[in-house]
This record gives structure tokens, C-alpha cells and sequence, in this order.
């Protein structure tokens, strides 16, 4: 009995400790939260605040690619023929991709530009054996239907997905092309997407690299 007027005791004790002491420490923490919150709710907002006028600056000036570079279509030219586009290498860098391969290759494959102006390059660095015969044998079909594309790999990761594109620019027949266009495996250009961006490299020499966005 006495052990557990002891323990009542006791719990009462802490009990009335915890009523004296949680308004003094309770109510400054959460002030200090409050304050916290709406400093970043203010944030926030003028966040939001910003990038609107930005946005809305931006719209008002129209400082569009076309507008601030010189931008015309690649013409046809009889004479010619497809030599009048310049010859473009697609690398696309690869690491154990099994769910995205088959989009990418098949987007690349896709693009419209003249059959004997691109090669298509997929550095295959996949150390699943399983993953790495399903890629060649994707690139093997878009073979077979008449695309210039190569199926590359390496004995080493050296680098990773960079050093695969550093190597692969190694390989003779890069030689012959006059620009590169890099597309990660999980990149899905558009058809048009050579036909919209080369113009920008040819028509200024002051321009070495075109970044296009990206989409979700």
C-alpha cells in the first residue's frame, strides 16, 4: 500500500510540474513557430510575386531565340539534295535503362531530318547483361528498317554517362559530322527538334552550344 501511495504520490508530483511548466515553455515555442511560418509564407510570396512580374517582363518584351538570333529554315536545294544539311550525330548515353530504352531509341530514330545526314550513337554502359542484349537488339530492329544507328560500348565506366560521350566521339565516323545533339535515355525529342535547333548553329557562328527545354 505504501509503494503505491508512493507511486500516486509521485505521478501527481509530475503531473503538477508538467501544469506549472508547459504554458512557460509550450507558449514561446509555439510563438516562435508561428512567427517562422509566416516569415515563410511571406517568402512565398513574393516568390510568386516575382516571377510573375518576370514572366509577365518577359512576355512584354518578347525576347524569344528567334528574335534575339538569326533563325531561318534549312531550304531544299536541287543541286544539292539532302547535302545541303549538315551531317548530325545523336549520342545517347545509357546505364541499366529497362524502362525508357525502347522510347528514347525509337524518338531518336524518329526525328526528321534526311536518312544519310544523321547517325545515331547509343553508348551502352549497362552492366545488366539481360538490359544490354535488349538495347542491341532495339538497335539492331532500327537497323534493319534503314537507320543509321550504332550500338557502342566500353569495357569501363570511366567518367560514367561524360566519359561514355567522350568516348564515343572517338570512334571514326564522327569525323564526318558536323554537329552533335545529346539526348539522355529518358529524353523523348520531338520529330522537328534538329530542324528547329541547327538553324541557330548555322546561321551564327558566335553560338556553340543550343540548350532546349526540358519537359515533363
Amino acid at each position: 500500500m505504501e509503494s503505491q501511495d508512493g507511486t500516486i504520490a509521485l505521478t501527481g508530483q509530475i503531473g503538477l510540474i508538467w501544469k506549472q511548466t508547459k504554458a512557460p515553455l509550450l507558449v514561446p515555442f509555439l510563438k516562435v513557430m508561428v512567427v517562422v511560418c509566416l516569415a515563410m509564407s511571406v517568402m512565398l510570396f513574393v516568390e510568386r510575386v516575382y516571377m510573375g512580374i518576370v514572366i509577365v517582363f518577359l512576355k512584354l518584351l518578347g525576347r524569344k531565340p528567334e528574335k534575339m538570333y538569326k533563325w531561318e529554315a534549312i531550304k531544299d536545294d536541287v543541286e544539292l539534295g539532302n547535302s545541303a544539311y549538315p551531317m548530325v550525330l545523336i549520342q545517347i548515353p545509357m546505364y541499366n535503362e529497362k524502362e525508357v530504352y525502347q522510347l528514347s531509341i525509337g524518338a531518336a530514330c524518329g526525328l526528321s531530318w534526311p536518312a544519310d545526314r544523321i547517325i545515331i550513337q547509343v553508348l551502352d554502359d549497362s552492366t545488366d547483361r539481360a538490359i544490354k542484349s535488349m538495347v542491341e537488339q532495339e538497335c539492331k530492329r532500327w537497323a534493319n528498317k534503314g537507320i543509321n544507328i550504332k550500338y557502342e560500348i566500353r569495357d569501363n565506366r570511366n567518367g560514367y554517362k561524360a566519359g561514355a560521350l567522350k568516348e564515343g566521339m572517338k570512334h571514326s565516323y564522327v569525323k564526318q559530322c558536323d554537329y552533335v545533339a545529346i539526348f539522355d535515355a529518358d529524353f523523348q525529342p520531338e520529330p522537328d527538334f534538329l530542324y528547329r535547333t541547327i538553324p541557330f548553329l548555322i546561321n551564327n557562328p558566335e553560338i556553340a552550344l543550343v540548350q532546349a527545354r526540358w519537359k515533363f
